[in-house]
C-alpha cells in the first residue's frame, strides 16, 4: 500500500551543532510546564541503514481528552542520535514537529547509517529531556550473522498485574523484541477480572473513540517496566484483536456495532501514533499496512503478518466449534493478498531461518478426545485451508527453517507443524514457540509435567506452562534455542524470573529438542490454580 509523505520533518547528518530549536519554534506560543516525556522512547523496524524513533510528548498523560495535557499547538522536538551513551559521538541531530492532530507524536524515521552498529538516541522539548534509548541497525543483508538475542512476547493487559515480566526481559539486553499484539486491551475497569479482583484499573471507558483510545496507550506507557523494555532495542510490533476491540475479524465487530469502522478507524491512528512503526504504516481511514518484513543479514528474515485486518469472519459465532466453516478453501485468515506475498517471500528467501512473527495459535489444537474435532474458530484452526496454503507453501518453496513465533493465549506452548495433524507419524515440517502473557490472565501457576491435557490426543503438543512471561531466543547459523521464561506472579510488582524450559530446533531438522526442564520450587510460586483449558479459551469466549 502507498502512502503520502508525512510530515515528519528529518534532518541530516552535521544539519546543526546545538540543539536546533530555534528555527522551528515559531508555530509555538507559551513554555512547558512540566516534564511531557512521561511516556518515555521507543525505536523499531531496524533494517541495515536505519530505524526509527518513536516518543510522544503528554506531561499529563491520563486527560480524558486523550491530549496528554499538551496545548492544541504544534511542538518542536529535537532529537540527538549518538555511538555512545553520553553523547560524545554525535551522529545524527534533527528536529521533528509534534503536531496536535497525531497525539504530538514524534516518529524519526533514519537511513544512511551504518549496518549492524548500536546507537543511543534522546529528544528535548524545551527544557526537557528526555530518557536515552538504545537501538541498533541491522546487519547488511549479505552479512554472515553469527547469533541473534531475540526476545518476542504478547498480551500485557494492565489491570491483570504488573508488568515485571517487561523489566525482567530488558535486563536481558535482547538485540531485538518482537510484540505479537494485544498490547494494550480496551475494556472499561471492573470488566475483565480475574480470581481475587485486579491489582490495577484502567483509567477511562471502554476504548471507543480517538480520545479514549489515546488515553489508554498513555496509561501503558507511563508503566516503568514497559518503558525499561521499549528503551533497551529495537521493537517489531503487529496488533491482535485488544488493540481494537476483542475477537474483531476485518470489517465485523464482536457484537452488531454501527459504528465499528469510527472506532477501528479511531484505534488504528492512536496504534500508529503510539508504535515505532515507518510512514508505510501511517494509517488511511480504516486501513493500516501492517504486515512487513524485516531481515538480519543471511541469518533470518521475519514476515510479520496481520491475522486480523483482512480475515473473514470467525465461523460458527466464535468460540470453541465442531464447525464446517473451518473446512471451507475460500475462507482466509490472512486475506489473499498478504498470503500472495508471504507464499513470494518463502519462495525468495536466501535466509537460514524463516519467521513468522504473528498473533493467534497456528498448529492444531482439538480440544475434543473423541471423533468430532472441537477447535478455536479464532486461530487458525477456524481457517485450515488457509493454514494449509501456508504451510505447503514454505513446504514446497524449500524454506530451510520455518519457525512460527505466537501469541494471545496466554500460556507458554511450543509445538511440531504438520501437513497432516491427522496423521501423528507424519512428517514435521515446522516450530511453533507460543508466549506467554506479560500479565493477561493474572498469576496462572506452574504445571509441572510441561504438558496440557490435549496433548493425550495431540501428540505434537510438545509443552505447555500456565505462568506469566516471555520468550528468549538465540539464533544461530546452526540452532534456535529458545528458553521459556517465566515469573511465579504478576499481582504483585518485582517478581524473579527464571526460565521454565529450554527447546532447540537444530538447522534443517524441523521440531522440538527439549533440552531443560526447570519448574519453580515450591516455595516460590504465589498460592494459584491451574487454569488449563479456561485460560486457552478466555481470548475467544470472554470479554
Amino acid at each position: 500500500m502507498s502512502v503520502s509523505r508525512r510530515s515528519l520533518l528529518l534532518t541530516t547528518a552535521g544539519a546543526a551543532t546545538v540543539w536546533p530549536l530555534a528555527a522551528a519554534a515559531a508555530p509555538y506560543r507559551g513554555p512547558l510546564r512540566s516534564d511531557p516525556f512521561t511516556l518515555g522512547v521507543a525505536s523499531g523496524d531496524p533494517d541495515p541503514d536505519g530505524f526509527v524513533l518513536w516518543t510522544r510528548l503528554a506531561p499529563v498523560p491520563l486527560a480524558e481528552d486523550g491530549l496528554g495535557g499538551m496545548p492544541y499547538r504544534n511542538v518542536p522536538v529535537a532529537w540527538e542520535l549518538a555511538a555512545d551513551e553520553r553523547f560524545r559521538k554525535v551522529i545524527r541531530r534533527g528536529v521533528a514537529v509534534a503536531r496536535p492532530d497525531r497525539g504530538h507524536s514524534v516518529h524519526v524515521e533514519l537511513d544512511g547509517l551504518s549496518p549492524g552498529r548500536e546507537f543511543f538516541y534522546r529528544f528535548r522539548a524545551e527544557r526537557f529531556t528526555s530518557q536515552v534509548g538504545r537501538t541498533r541497525t541491522a546487519p547488511a543483508r549479505s552479512a554472515r550473522v553469527t547469533a541473534l538475542a531475540m526476545s518476542f512476547v504478547s498480551c500485557s493487559q494492565y489491570e491483570h498485574g504488573y508488568f515485571t515480566a517487561y523489566r525482567r526481559l530488558a535486563e536481558d539486553e535482547p538485540e531485538l523484541i518482537l510484540h505479537l499484539g494485544d498490547y494494550q486491551y480496551e475494556y472499561a475497569p471492573d470488566t475483565y477480572n480475574i480470581p481475587g479482583g485486579n491489582p490495577r484499573d484502567h483509567e477511562g471507558p471502554e476504548t471507543v473513540t480517538l480520545a479514549n483510545y489515546r488515553q489508554r496507550h498513555a496509561q501503558y506507557k507511563t508503566d516503568p517496566d514497559l518503558q525499561a523494555a521499549h528503551a533497551v532495542a529495537p521493537w517489531a510490533v503487529v496488533w491482535d484483536d485488544h488493540e481494537t476491540e476483542n475477537n474483531w475479524a476485518d470489517e465485523v465487530p464482536e457484537a452488531a456495532d454501527p459504528n465499528f469502522l469510527a472506532r477501528r478507524t479511531a484505534a488504528f491512528r492512536a496504534y500508529y501514533e503510539n508504535m515505532p512503526l515507518r510512514r508505510t504504516s501511517v494509517p488511511r481511514g480504516i486501513d493500516l499496512q501492517l504486515y512487513r518484513r524485516l531481515h538480519w543479514g543471511r541469518l533470518a528474515t521475519f514476515h510479520m503478518l496481520d491475522t486480523r485486518q483482512y480475515r473473514d469472519d470467525q465461523g460458527c459465532g466464535d468460540g470453541y466449534k465442531d464447525c464446517p466453516a473451518a473446512y471451507d478453501p475460500a475462507r482466509s485468515i490472512t486475506g489473499p493478498e498478504q498470503e500472495k506475498w508471504l507464499l513470494d517471500g518463502f519462495r525468495r528467501s536466501t535466509a537460514r531461518w524463516d519467521v513468522l512473527g504473528q498473533q493467534v495459535f497456528f498448529g492444531q489444537r482439538d480440544n475434543n478426545s473423541g471423533p468430532s474435532k472441537v477447535l478455536s474458530m479464532d486461530s487458525w484452526d477456524g481457517y485450515q485451508a488457509s493454514r494449509e496454503r501456508i504451510t505447503r507453501g514454505w513446504v514446497d518453496a524449500g524454506v530451510r527453517n520455518p519457525i512460527v513465533l505466537t501469541g494471545d493465549v496466554h500460556a507458554h506452548w511450543a509445538d511440531e507443524l504438520k501437513l497432516d495433524y491427522d496423521d501423528p507419524t507424519s512428517k514435521t515440517v515446522g516450530t511453533e514457540l507460543v508466549c506467554s502473557s506479560i500479565t493477561s490472565g493474572g498469576d496462572g501457576a506452574d504445571v509441572a509435567s510441561g504438558n496440557h491435557p490435549w496433548a493425550a490426543w495431540n501428540p505434537h503438543l510438545r509443552f505447555y506452562n500456565n505462568q506469566r512471561g516471555y520468550v528468549r531466543t538465540t539464533i544461530t547459523q546452526d540452532a534456535l534455542t529458545a528458553d521459556f521464561v517465566v515469573l511465579p506472579y504478576v499481582t504483585t510488582a518485582g517478581a524473579p524470573a527464571h526460565t521454565r524450559a529450554t527447546f532447540v530446533v537444530e538447522d534443517r531438522v524441523p521440531g522440538l529438542h527439549q533440552v531443560a526442564d526447570n519448574p519453580a520450587p515450591a516455595t516460590s510460586l504465589r498460592a494459584g490454580t491451574d487454569l488449563g483449558e479456561q485460560t486457552v479459551q478466555q481470548e475467544t469466549e470472554r470479554p
